[in-house]
């Protein structure tokens, strides 16, 4: 067992989160909902690799339909992620465990109606159909309104969210939630989860590293973060977000589950500090909002590719969707985010074209030498 802080019990499903509960390790199905047969075919995997909570994304009316067959179907606790509509608690309440919104996206949605407001809606789904809730939030789409309050601190923006819509949560006598505060850096999962825990030591924390990447690095990136903080007592239940292969979503489970077994042996592994002057690529774990499998496989190229800059002090991230790519590939110095036949490649905000899947590495290999000169002293060229 690993000793934790004290926070107070979540039920979900189920299971329960929090106090004296074990670390719940959960993962993400990366199928498209409305392939039935394969959402609850990794459903079930991820269950049997000892995955205590599945994720499944839902975007539309039909995706909501095909998720009541899979409820029929598994027997797995469900979590639905509501991405860029949080009215469709409503409509997928029957057949899930727990909701989970991000607070930015919150923000975007219905702009004219107060934040307030919203919360209020998926609180009163969640009484209604005995669902617990989890405020997810990722860094790169914090609300706006909070972000701006700190220019200089994006880890004090996203303590912030999360803090302040514990408070709205708090305010409606709903306590039946837990937070997440992501990043794809481990030294800023790491300061914004302590900072939460020292200022609500009370609420149950959801630990991971979003786009941690490609294994082994992926998991190397997981497990600086996950080590601190479980060694610290923080941490109620985890996900390592890997890019992988459908066949193999389940292996986030595996890794969480023995990252846990290490830590509570007191194997702590000799861990590289993350270094940042040096080569960082960071990619999200394969959804199913990804909408061509083929973004898998250029991470793996554009690993393969940059490996000739390893010494450079840059960021480039590969996105597979249009939920999470344009916002997050904001902070990167080179990012690029999937769409079903085009890949999207960027200069941190500045959008540099469209390219298809056999023409973008030669276009990314000609910005990453750009930037790479730019930077060189005069004198060394």
């Amino acid at each position: 067992m690993i000793k934790r802080s004290p926070t107070r019990t979540v039920r979900i499903g189920r299971i329960a989160l929090g106090a004296t509960n074990p670390v719940a390790v959960q993962s993400m199905c990366a199928t498209r909902t409305q392939d039935v047969d394969a959402t609850v075919g990794q459903a079930e995997a991820i269950r049997r690799a000892g995955g205590a909570l599945v994720r499944v994304a839902v975007d539309s009316a039909k995706d909501v339909e095909a998720l009541a067959e899979v409820r029929r179907q598994t027997t797995a606790n469900l979590v639905v992620d509501l991405q860029e509509s949080y009215r469709l608690a409503e409509t997928v309440a029957p057949h899930v465990d727990k909701v989970r919104y991000n607070p930015g996206h919150l923000w975007h949605h219905e702009r004219q109606k107060p934040v307030k407001e919203k919360v209020r809606f998926l609180v009163e789904v969640a009484r209604a159909h005995d669902l617990a809730i989890r405020v997810g939030v990722n860094c790169g789409s914090v609300d706006p309104e909070v972000k701006a309050r700190f220019p200089e601190d994006d880890v004090a923006a996203m303590v912030e969210s999360a803090l302040e819509h514990c408070r709205y949560l708090d305010d409606l006598g709903f306590d039946r939630y837990v937070v997440s505060l992501k990043d794809s850096h481990p030294r800023k999962v790491i300061e914004a989860n302590r900072r939460f825990a020292e200022a609500r030591p009370d609420v149950p924390l959801h630990l991971g590293v979003t786009e941690a990447g490609i294994p082994p690095e992926g998991v190397i990136k997981t497990r600086v973060a996950f080590e601190q903080l479980l060694s610290r007592g923080i941490g109620d239940t985890l996900r390592v977000s890997l890019t992988l292969p459908n066949p193999r979503k389940h292996e986030e489970v595996t890794v969480g589950l023995q990252i846990l077994a290490d830590v509570a042996a007191g194997r702590f592994r000799s861990v590289p500090v993350f270094d940042d002057d040096r080569l960082n690529i960071i990619s999200c774990p394969s959804c199913s909002r990804v909408e061509n499998e083929r973004f898998v496989e250029l991470a793996e190229r554009v690993k393969e590719m940059t490996a000739y800059a390893e010494k450079q002090a840059l960021t480039i991230a590969v996105m597979g969707c249009r939920v999470n790519g344009p916002g997050e590939t904001d902070d990167a110095d080179l990012g690029l985010w999937c769409g079903p036949t085009h890949v999207n490649l960027k200069k941190k905000t500045e959008t540099l074209g469209a390219f298809t899947y056999d023409d973008i590495l030669p276009k990314l290999r000609k910005e990453l030498d750009a930037l790479i000169e730019s930077r060189e002293p005069t004198a060394a060229r």
